[in-house]
């Protein structure tokens, strides 16, 4: 039986070709991984710088609100509060605080005394408004927000008074018009259309003889009477401003709205709310402040509630300002 023959140079010359098959794919596969190398180094070298991040508000916390009132103010602002007893008083003075969940985000008091003629309440919210958009500063979502709780009492915004330019006379007149007319040719002046001219002894224009008033056979036809200032229509009269209705601030912070509203006077009386609401830089301060009366023949007055309300709001504005 004739054997096969062994020839063990072949093997060898297999795995010799095999490792210079791989060692050229190696080569290839770095080269390309290279060249994806110097590309995006191109590309990244062609971007244009990032955009620079909006400025953050001025204000990081918050003041502690209940302790933020002076006790004369609660005073002046609750007078219902000094008939009580000592500890009741002391109770009332020092407000009820409210539930939030990040006091750096917000804060809140209120206070409430009864007294014999009347309900006062007062309740401050204060806001850091933050903007989590990076090319929106803190300072204009918080003019967002303010713009809303604006909107929402119906408190049309201030808007600038522009002056109309002066108008120029029509081209190709001089002087004015009227009897002199205009100039025509060779500086001398036409007659003016607006001047009829009549005949010497003609009756004055816009007057009839007093044959054209008279019917057939000479009937005098029945006269129109003249319409008197009595008789003529009159546009309805304005409701004049008295200065108390609500409107723009100005002084307070670096924007301010005034809300004044009355509520029906029925059997339990009259309740008047005053909102005073500003902003400075990226916090809003509302205060509120509400008297209720326990007559209906009386009416809560809206000057005296303003007035206490926009002192208040002084107050905090200078707190926020140390």
């Amino acid at each position: 039986m004739q054997r096969k023959a062994y020839a063990p140079g072949r093997s060898g010359s297999a795995v010799l070709s095999a490792a210079a098959l791989a060692l050229g794919l190696g080569i290839g596969l770095t080269g390309c991984s290279s060249g994806a190398a110097v590309d995006t180094e191109a590309v990244d070298s062609k971007a244009g710088p990032a955009a620079p991040a909006a400025p953050p508000g001025r204000y990081r916390t918050l003041f502690e609100p209940c302790g933020a009132v002076p006790a004369a103010t609660l005073k002046d602002l609750l007078p219902g509060a000094a008939t009580l007893p000592e500890a009741e008083r002391a109770r009332v003075y020092r407000g009820v605080s409210a539930a939030t969940f990040d006091t750096d985000r917000r804060v809140g008091c209120s206070w409430r005394a009864d007294g014999p003629d009347a309900v006062h309440r007062l309740t401050l919210d204060v806001e850091r408004v933050v903007s989590y958009d990076p090319v929106v500063s803190d300072d204009a979502r918080a003019q967002e927000v303010y713009g809303r709780k604006q909107s929402a009492a119906g408190v049309a915004p201030v808007s600038p008074v522009t002056t109309p330019p002066p108008s120029s006379p029509p081209a190709g007149t001089t002087g004015t018009a009227g009897a002199a007319g205009t100039t025509g040719p060779g500086g001398s002046k036409a007659p003016s259309s607006s001047v009829p001219s009549t005949a010497p002894g003609a009756p004055p224009v816009g007057h009839e003889p007093a044959q054209a008033l008279q019917g057939p056979q000479g009937s005098q036809a029945p006269r129109v009477p003249e319409a008197t200032a009595s008789t003529a229509p009159t546009a309805p009269a304005s409701t004049p401003a008295t200065g108390l209705e609500s409107r723009v601030l100005e002084g307070l912070g670096d924007i301010a709205f005034l809300d004044d509203t009355l509520e029906s006077i029925g059997p339990s009386g009259g309740k008047r709310l005053v909102s005073v609401v500003f902003r400075t830089s990226n916090v809003i301060v509302t205060v509120q402040y509400e008297e209720q009366t326990v007559s209906p023949a009386v009416v809560p007055d809206s000057k005296e509630l303003q007035e206490k309300a926009r002192n208040l709001a002084r107050l905090l504005a200078d707190r926020l300002e140390e």
